[in-house]
Parts: C-alpha cells; structure tokens; sequence
C-alpha cells in the first residue's frame, strides 16, 4: 500500500468515527428532547422555580371580658421591581427616581435623597427585579408609601412589591404573659396558651410560586398568591384583665415587701373552675421581678401546712374524729422516732377544730399517726381517692407532676405518714392544691381548672369547653361543712384572723413549710409562705391560692402571703357588683353627676352604665346641647381624625391604644396604670403613620 492510499484510508475512518460520534449525539438529543424531555424539564423548573409558604394571620386571644390579650399585626418587607411595566422607559424611571429618593429620605429618614437617589439607579443599571427597599414597614405607613411618585403608577407599573408577614404583640404587654405563652416551632416550644392551641390559631399556611434570579435571589413569578393562606381561630380565655392586673400588682409588691425570690397567686371560680388571674414572678439578678416561669401550674413541692386540709378530711371523712374531739398537744412537742414534730407555741389540750384554726402541727401528727399507723395504705389510698396523685389535665402545656407515696414507694419511712399529714414528703403544685380547696367551697364537687372557653373562626364557634367535673363529691356532705366551718374559724380566730375583713367572711388556711435543698436538706433555713382560701365565705364564688418562696423578711404565711389573699380579695369583691347584696337598692339622688367617661369603645362604656344601672341613650355631638336629660344620661361617639393627635391622658391602655391606632399612630408604651403623658402634643396634625409614646402611672 502505498502511502496515498495510507492516507486517504486514515482520513475515511477520521470522517466516520466523526460522523458516527455525530449521529450518536444527535440521537441523544432526540432521546433527551422527546423521550425524557418532560424529565428534565421538571427537573431543570425545579431548581429555578419553588413553592415556598405564605404565613396565615393567626388567631387572636382574648379575655373573659372581651379585651384583647394577643394579636397579630402586619408588616411588611418593601423591595422593587426595576424593570416593572410602568418604568420600562427608561425616560419615565429616570425622570421622577429623585422625587421617590426624596420621599424615602424624608419617610425613613435613615439615608440622603443622594444616597436613596444613587441605590436606585444602580439597581436600575443592574436590573434588579427584586431590590430591597426596606424591612418591617407598618400597615399605615405602606398606605402613604404607596402615594410615593412610580409607585403611585399603579398595583404593579409602579414596582413596588409589598411582602407581609405578620408580628405577635401582647396590647397589655406583660399581662398574663406566661399563661398566654410562645410558640418557637423549630426548638420544639409550646408554652401557654399560644402553645397548647396552636393548631387552631396559626391557621393553615399558603402557597406562592418564586423564581431564583441573579444573585441567588428568590422572588414571586406572580404578585397573587397561589393558595391563599386561611387565617387562625381566636381563643376566648377565662382570663379577666382587671382582676389579671389587680393579682400581678399585689403579688409584685409583696414579693418587693418580703424580698423573696419567686412566688405565684392564682385566682379561679368556684363553680366553674375558670381561671381568672394567675401570675408568677421571678427575682431577676437585677432584683427586678419578671415574669419569667409559671411556678403555678408547674412547681411541684411540699405545700406544708395548707395541706392539713386533706388530712382532716380523711379523719374527719372516716369517723376518726370530729371537730370537737381533743387532742392533746402538751408543751408543742411530739416525739416520733427520734425525731421531733414542734408547734410554734403550746397549745396544751384543744379541739380538733382549735386545732385546725391554729395550724398545730403536732394535733394533725397525732390524729393521723394514731388512727392511721397500723394501716397507713388507708391513708394514702384516701388521697388518690381526691386525685391528689394525678395531674389535672390542663388546657395548657407544663403542668408539674404530683406526688403522694404510699407504703409501697422505695423512699417509704415509719417517718412518712406523720410527715405528710402536715404537706412533707409530697409534692403537689399550687393549682393542684388550690383545686381541694376550690372542691371544699364548692361544696365537695370538684371541677378541673380551665382557661378557655371557647374557639371561634370568623365570628362563629368551633369548640366550647365546658366545666369538666373530676369528682362529684369528694367527702360527704357533713365533712364538707364541718371543713367550712374550720376554714372560715381560721380568718375569725385561727392564724388568719388578721386578714378577716369586716365587709364579708371569708373562709382560709394559711401554710409555712421549711424548703429542702438536695443533699443539704432543710439547714439552709429557707421557707415556703402561702394561703389558700375563698370568698365570699357563705356564698364562694372566688378562691385563691399565694405561693411565696425564700421570703427574706419573715415567713409566716399569715404575714408573707395572707396580705396577698387579703388586697386581691378586697378589690375584686369591691368590682364585682354581683356579690354586693345592697346594689340592688343603690339609687342615685338628683345632684348626682354623670360618671366620666372617655373616648374609647362605645359599647364598653355601655356596658358600664347599664351595670351600675344609669339609663343612657345615644345623641349626635350636635344635637347634645337640645337633649332632655330627664329621660337619661346622653354620650356620643367623638370622629376620631385620622392624622390629628388624640387627647389621650387619663385613660387606660385598651383605650388609649384604640383611640391612638384608629388614629393612624404607632404607639409604644412605658409604665402601666392610666395615661399620665403623651409624646405628640393633642391636636397637631402629624402625618399617619408616626410614632407615638404614652406614659403610663
């Protein structure tokens, strides 16, 4: 062969390799293209397309009275389409790109025009479909941004793209802070109501369509949401703000009086066990005390004294004793075991009722060791019996476990059964124990705590929850009286007696118990005050419960946590008209003046007048100088003006805030009580959208 030939040979298999490494491409394109085309495709929309979640508003929470205790406000992320339909030409951006720099410098008042001015236009060069303007814009201010020269060119010419998400406030800021709770889904926290209900008010999230762009950047292929988000539910809570309010400020003065380190009261129905008020306070390193932990529904601890109650409802329940059976106390010393129960004085020999009144720790040692040393499973099986042993099974999340031993526990001693006659070695929480009491009063049926009533959606009800009844009777109906009676001996002349008051009896035990500490035991000289009781005592509607832990000037429970018990008593018998058996024959003589009344919710203050039985009828603010006063007190609602500061001094935050957001402004709060001072002077115009800060004393 010669080497032509080699030659031409070589370059005929060149060309054919090539032209078959041709062919073979072409028909994986055609493979890639027609038989796994719609594949790849998907594949190739995926990774520059996605659905990604539109958050629901959710749900409100709200008090037993209606008052807002928790809500979701708007805000919104503000970017900018630069290539939007309206400002494609780039005469029409750039002609009017300084007058919205302006606007946003004097709006935000955070950069130059020159520097805003100088943002957009490179944006615009870099084309940026998805620049951020600013972060957490208010409702009211997206309002008057929308006004701004190009983005006043329309929805979407203008480019102004307007991403909400939604932010929790609490109106009463730290009111009922913990019993309204968090919810932090990605740690797996659900505290308080906002936890236990989350289902309901976070409501279901929606879908939206986003596209990645330049920079890794993801933005909506559509302005509308794909599937819209539903909103939450809202929850109507057995929470009372004023009484919610009254509790928190009584407890925070005492914890402040004794210095202690923590302490909690709870407030509650008795016929149905709703929960009116429970606060808990906790001494930061600041010696400021905050709402930090709920010790009421989670602090499992020996109770001492208060829980004399159920050791006398076992002996008096099973025959053991009566109320005016003796008990010899001698010199306030009781020998068991080489171990010594004490008194804090020598009652010598009193009654089992005396006994009761005054607290004898020795009496209650020697009833129960006497009757119930031989058999002490009676004892303890009589404890269970009340469910003493079992949580409650709350509506919210956290609840401390309880614990009563019987005989059969490892960490049982011939020790045990005269120590947890008088609330030592067990453990129950304060709820749990204000539970027998509120039993007691509601004249042996007990009911199980609640704290919400009802969840609505849109106005109309998706779940009512009614009183859940755990016992009917919890010891007949003479034991039942006969602890009445003991309870109400001990306000009238037991450890109680200071904290009786004069206007309406009221029924209590008062409790001191020493605090272990681990290994170290009870050496450390720490105590636990409390009191647990209700009123009014010959028809109970309220009960309560005060826990103070590690008080520093003193540790009675009379003198540490009674006072407690005593204000929060006082003040919500002194609101709540319904307990006042004379209301009925109040008459209001001719001189008498027209309550005052600010503006605020026109049916609350209503409801107010036909409470305290004032006629009202409603009048223009026109006609109100022509009206005939004889046939009742006319009020009128006052035009709230958007963009005009409102006189709000004087009024309450629910009001103050109502009046203030209806106005336009953003209002941030100091202090708490009534409005002593505003920021903004009444009257001026200042632009919607403004922030505004009231005081509060």
């Amino acid at each position: 062969m010669n080497i032509r030939t080699d030659i031409l040979l070589r370059a005929y298999l060149s060309f054919g390799l090539i032209v078959l490494i041709a062919v073979a491409v072409l028909a994986k394109l055609f493979h890639l293209q027609y038989t796994e085309g719609d594949k790849w495709r998907a594949m190739a929309d995926s990774l520059s397309t996605r659905y990604v979640d539109v958050e629901a508003v959710r749900g409100n929470i709200f008090s037993n009275d209606g008052s807002l205790l928790a809500t979701s406000v708007p805000e919104y992320d503000l970017r900018m389409d630069m290539l939007a339909p309206g400002i494609e030409e780039d005469d029409v951006f750039y002609s009017k790109v300084d007058s919205l720099a302006s606007n946003l410098a004097a709006f935000f008042k955070d950069k130059s025009s020159v520097q805003y001015s100088r943002l957009l236009k490179g944006a615009r060069k870099k084309r940026n479909r998805y620049y951020l303007i600013k972060r957490n814009v208010g409702h009211q201010e997206l309002k008057q941004i929308r006004e701004f020269p190009i983005y006043n060119l329309g929805k979407y010419k203008g480019g102004l793209i307007a991403e909400r998400k939604n932010k929790r406030i609490l109106p009463f800021t730290n009111l009922a802070a913990r019993t309204i709770g968090y919810k932090i889904p990605e740690e797996n926290v659900h505290v308080g109501l906002e936890g236990a209900y989350g289902e309901y008010i976070d409501g279901r999230t929606g879908k939206r369509l986003v596209q990645r762009i330049a920079g890794g950047v993801w933005m909506p292929v559509n302005r509308e949401v794909e599937m819209a988000p539903v909103d939450g539910a809202d929850i109507i809570s057995t929470i009372d703000v004023n009484m919610q309010d009254m509790a928190q400020r009584a407890l925070e003065k005492q914890l402040i009086v004794s210095n202690a380190d923590n302490g909690c009261v709870i407030l509650m129905e008795v016929a149905t066990g709703e929960i009116r008020a429970v606060a808990n306070f906790t001494r930061d390193t600041e010696g400021v005390y905050r709402e930090k932990f709920n010790y009421a529904i989670a602090q499992s601890a020996e109770p001492g004294s208060t829980f004399k109650l159920a050791s006398y409802l076992v002996a008096l329940d099973d025959g053991k004793v009566d109320t005016n059976t003796m008990v010899e106390t001698g010199n306030g010393t009781y020998q068991i075991n080489r171990n010594t129960i004490r008194d804090t004085h020598a009652y010598g020999t009193i009654s089992v009722k005396k006994a009761f009144e005054v607290s004898s720790n020795v009496a209650i040692t020697k009833i129960i060791n006497t009757y119930y040393k031989d058999n002490p499973a009676a004892f303890t099986k009589r404890l269970h019996a009340l469910g003493l042993n079992e949580q409650l099974g709350l509506q919210i999340p956290g609840e401390g476990n309880p614990l009563i031993k019987t005989p059969n526990s490892k960490s049982w001693s011939k020790l045990s059964l005269p120590w947890m006659s008088y609330g030592y070695e067990l453990k129950v929480t304060p709820l749990q124990m204000l539970t027998l009491y509120n039993a007691v009063a509601n004249n042996g049926k007990m009911v199980s705590p609640i704290f919400v009533k009802e969840i609505r959606h849109l106005g109309n009800t998706v779940e009512r929850f009614e009183t859940r009844v755990i016992k009917d009777k919890i010891a007949s109906e003479s034991t039942i009286r006969k602890l009445q009676d003991m309870l109400e001996g001990v306000m009238t002349q037991g450890t109680g007696k200071r904290l009786n008051n004069p206007n309406f009896a009221t029924a209590g035990k008062t409790g001191t118990a020493q605090m272990a500490d681990g290994a170290a035991g009870y050496r450390d000289g720490k105590y636990q005050s409390s009191f647990a009781g209700y009123f009014p005592a010959d028809n109970p509607k309220y009960s309560i419960i005060v826990v103070i832990r590690n008080p520093r000037n003193g540790y009675y429970g009379a003198s540490i946590a009674g006072p407690i018990f005593r204000e929060l008593a006082d003040m919500v018998y002194a609101n709540d008209l319904d307990m006042h058996d004379d209301f009925e024959q109040m008459r209001f003589v001719g001189n008498t003046g027209t309550p005052p009344s600010l503006k605020g919710s026109t049916s609350a203050t209503r409801q107010v007048f036909e409470a305290l039985g004032i006629k009202t009828m409603y009048a223009s603010a026109e006609s109100m100088e022509h009206i005939d006063t004889l046939k009742g007190i006319p009020f009128s609602d006052e035009e709230i003006k958007e963009g005009t500061v409102p006189n709000v001094t004087g009024m309450g935050l629910i009001d103050a805030l109502y009046v203030l957001e209806n106005s336009g402004y953003r209002t941030s709060v100091k202090g708490k009580g009534k409005v002593i001072a505003q920021s903004l002077p009444v009257g001026r115009q200042v632009k919607t959208g403004s922030s505004i800060l009231i005081e509060l004393k």
